[in-house]
């Protein structure tokens, strides 16, 4: 199945017609596929039975300054770069505004869910947390975990409240490839993260490994990956990547896409 003309746009229609602009993230529930049209500042809507597609959110222009969200289809999005949905919410991964925001499919409504907009990595509440380039999603027991990549950083927030806090990662430029526990721990500008059954599994994207990372005890530690980018299949630590930055799981087993562009648009 292919969604998309291949051309770069902004259009809506039937598979063969519609154009996208540098999609990221999906989010499937049931039959309706969701896509963070990142190129687009959009999210559209893919009905995979009727096979059309839609936009649900964004005007295709980038948005600036502070938002307060709207109407869904009349608030300009800053580089939306992953999706997760949950109890008919949409949570999206605003990586140009630093922010993580929360659309209602029903009611149509967008609004900030956690994140002041300011740059950096600070826990705390929706109006108090700076986040900084979150990118990846994943729905776990605790929250909604997400790579906060600028500060090399993973974090959840409380799907209830949007309080944020941090499992690792401590500043914009604290970076590098060290296993461990909590603040002793040093991503690389991780891009994606995939949680399941008690495990967040993160793509360390510019260290070209996969790392496991138990939210309840702050550990984490390689699971796969040498650390030199190539393509290599085998054994988990003999194998190479290039660039992970994307997550899912499929049969038992974490499946890693390839990063394909290096930074958003956040000005």
């Amino acid at each position: 199945m292919v969604i998309g003309s291949g051309q770069e746009g902004l259009r809506d229609g039937d598979f063969k017609t519609a154009q996208f602009n540098s999609p990221h993230g999906l989010a499937l529930q049931g039959d309706q596929l969701f896509v963070a049209d990142t190129g687009n500042h959009c999210i559209r809507k893919v009905d995979l039975t009727k096979k059309t597609v839609t936009t649900i959110a964004g005007t295709g222009k980038l948005g600036r300054g502070f938002s307060q969200g709207g109407k869904a289809r009349e608030v300009n999005l800053r580089s939306p770069w992953d999706v997760a949905v949950y109890e008919g919410n949409l949570y999206i991964a605003m990586a140009g505004s630093h922010q993580l925001w929360v659309l209602d499919l029903k009611r149509g409504i967008l609004a900030p869910f956690a994140g002041t907009g300011y740059e950096g990595i600070r826990d705390g509440a929706p109006n108090e947390a700076w986040l900084a380039q979150p990118s990846g999603l994943s729905i776990g027991e605790e929250g909604l975990y997400f790579a906060d990549s600028e500060t090399s950083a993973v974090r959840v927030a409380d799907l209830k409240t949007g309080f944020v806090r941090t499992l690792v990662g401590v500043g914009l430029f604290d970076f590098g490839d060290r296993d461990g526990i909590g603040n002793a721990v040093r991503l690389q500008h991780p891009l994606a993260v995939c949680y399941h059954e008690g495990v967040v599994y993160v793509a360390d994207t510019y260290n070209h490994k996969i790392k496991r990372l138990f939210p309840k005890t702050r550990v984490c530690q390689i699971f796969a990956g040498t650390g030199k980018p190539g393509h290599k299949d085998g054994n988990l630590l003999k194998a190479q990547f290039d660039e992970p930055s994307g997550l899912s799981y499929a049969g038992g087993r974490p499946v890693r896409r390839r990063h394909q562009q290096p930074c958003c648009q956040s000005h």
